[in-house]
């Protein structure tokens, strides 16, 4: 092994807004006290109950991907698994999530953006 993944980075214009979008998707603290990582107005962490650490870093002139258009593609995803398909969804989109596939409704995960364009999916466990 090289390495070890510290976190994810996404890149974002509000990184409190970002942060806090995931905080009510995944629990945990935005900007626990954490060495690796200077906290100011540039820069967020989420810290998870489960271990995983997102970041989140300002550019001011960020365009979000574009999912499925290959000219801005998604950048990179999470797959977030839940109980409740219907329920999360419900969930998500109340915190500010887009729908970007919903699906035929035999599959099991459905394609969202957060609300800064980021794609992710819900995933029935």
């Amino acid at each position: 092994m090289i390495a070890k993944l510290q976190c994810v980075v996404l890149d974002s214009v509000d990184v409190l807004e970002l942060s806090r979008f995931y905080q009510s998707l995944l629990g945990g603290m935005v900007n626990q006290p954490d060495p690796r990582w200077s906290l100011d107005d540039g820069w967020a962490t989420l810290h998870t109950d489960t271990g995983l650490v997102l970041a989140f870093q300002r550019v001011e002139d960020y365009r979000p991907p574009q999912w499925p258009d290959p000219v801005r593609p998604q950048q990179f995803h999470l797959d977030l698994g839940v109980e409740d398909l219907d329920q999360a969804q419900e969930d998500v989109l109340r915190l500010g999530a887009t729908l970007l596939d919903g699906g035929d409704g035999k599959r099991g995960w459905r394609v969202f953006a957060d609300p800064a364009g980021h794609p992710f999916c819900l995933v029935r466990d």
